[in-house]
């Protein structure tokens, strides 16, 4: 748990769902729970990967919010620092004494960029991303102000469609006034994406990767042309990442889910045609829900609705069990349909969210279980940093 917060001062019920040393069966509902052992495989897995393939591996923190995940990632799988989308959440993994942050996104209004420049001041190396000459000189200025460096990456849209340049002549532009600005250092390519994560479909996927992979390639030869040759050719996700460690372009991955795995991730198919989450992670996230009515015989209620979770994904689903189904949710409400009334009042359910980002950033704590015993508690360090 976080040092900065005292065990001796929470109160479970109104503070905390849980304490160290409690049994799981006590925990209050709904919160989120996390299965220790296969939070750890999967971390491991992943380094192991990582390593084996020669690719640093840059954890996705806007998945977690948490900075004790980021450092089980960094101690267990060799991570080398922390993916941010905002500068915000970039100052809590900062201002916790993580020293690698990329900010993968644009940072443009100034208050911000002054805010990302003070960032080294604290021992950080910061890189952001670019895809807008125009920003290049509100970073410089910023940076000169604060006498620190911030190092930028162009972002390119590799299919997307949402942030970055697509043409070689752009990448070119950019990465030229980013490497002879004051203040910057032009560190490489933003290249993930996003678009193509949850195909289901893993020859849909690597054919919109090989479009992806050719397009980066093309920018790099370009940029080493002009004596611009990247240190960091950055991107990957958790549906992609055998693709980017594979192509002799990339050289850094960005993957979040595969700690935790959700719902609509474990959905997509491995090159045998398998669900990823049947074999190649884990489920270790968990909202732990209790049934709290019964009055209809072949529906269960439970404690667990849309203030627990974000279905933009889907509705979770019940974890290890094919007798019962989360059929639909309001407010505060989950209906759970329970054809043969097997379920009990006050029974525990553990549901796989549909989509674990937004749905753990609705929550303040982690409860970590293992072998039935909650065993350390972690808030949710940079929940609500959206800004």
């Amino acid at each position: 748990m976080n040092a900065s917060v005292s065990l001796a001062s929470l109160e479970v019920g109104y503070d905390v769902p849980a304490l160290p040393g409690m049994d799981e069966a006590h925990i209050q509902t709904p919160c989120l729970i996390l299965d220790l052992d296969a939070l750890e495989r999967n971390i491991k897995k992943m380094g192991d990967y990582a390593k084996a393939h020669g690719m640093r591996h840059r954890a996705h923190g806007k998945m977690h919010k948490s900075v004790d995940v980021l450092k089980l990632q960094m101690e267990l799988g060799g991570a080398v620092g922390v993916c941010c989308q905002k500068v915000s959440e970039a100052e809590v993994f900062v201002r916790a004494g993580i020293n690698d942050v990329l900010v993968s996104n644009q940072v443009r209004e100034l208050s911000k960029i002054d805010r990302l420049a003070r960032l080294p001041l604290l021992g950080a190396r910061v890189i952001v991303c670019v895809d807008d000459l125009a920003n290049v000189a509100d970073l410089s200025a910023a940076a000169q102000k604060h006498a620190t460096r911030i190092e930028c990456l162009v972002e390119i849209d590799c299919g997307a469609g949402r942030c970055g340049v697509k043409t070689n002549e752009d990448v070119l532009a950019i990465a030229k006034a980013i490497d002879g600005a004051a203040g910057l250092k032009f560190t490489g390519i933003q290249a993930y994406q996003g678009a193509m994560q949850h195909i289901d479909s893993y020859e849909q996927r690597k054919a919109k990767l090989d479009l992806a992979i050719a397009q980066v390639a093309d920018a790099v030869s370009a940029l080493k042309i002009a004596g611009l040759e990247p240190e960091l050719v950055s991107g990957g996700g958790t549906g992609s990442y055998y693709f980017e460690s594979s192509s002799g372009v990339y050289n850094e991955l960005q993957c979040g889910s595969y700690a935790f795995m959700d719902a609509d991730y474990g959905r997509i198919q491995d090159k045998d045609g398998k669900r990823i989450d049947r074999g190649e992670w884990e489920n270790a996230l968990f909202i732990l829900t209790s049934v709290m009515s019964h009055a209809k015989p072949h529906l269960a209620v439970v404690d667990a609705g849309l203030k627990a979770q974000s279905v933009d994904s889907g509705l979770p689903v019940v974890y290890g069990r094919d007798d019962v189904k989360y059929i639909k949710c309001s407010d505060e409400h989950g209906v759970v349909e329970d054809l043969s009334g097997v379920l009990k009042i006050n029974e525990k359910l553990r549901l796989v969210p549909g989509h674990c980002d937004p749905t753990c950033n609705v929550h303040d704590w982690y409860v970590g279980v293992r072998n039935g015993k909650v065993e350390t508690i972690w808030p949710i360090s940079a929940r609500g940093k959206a800004y």
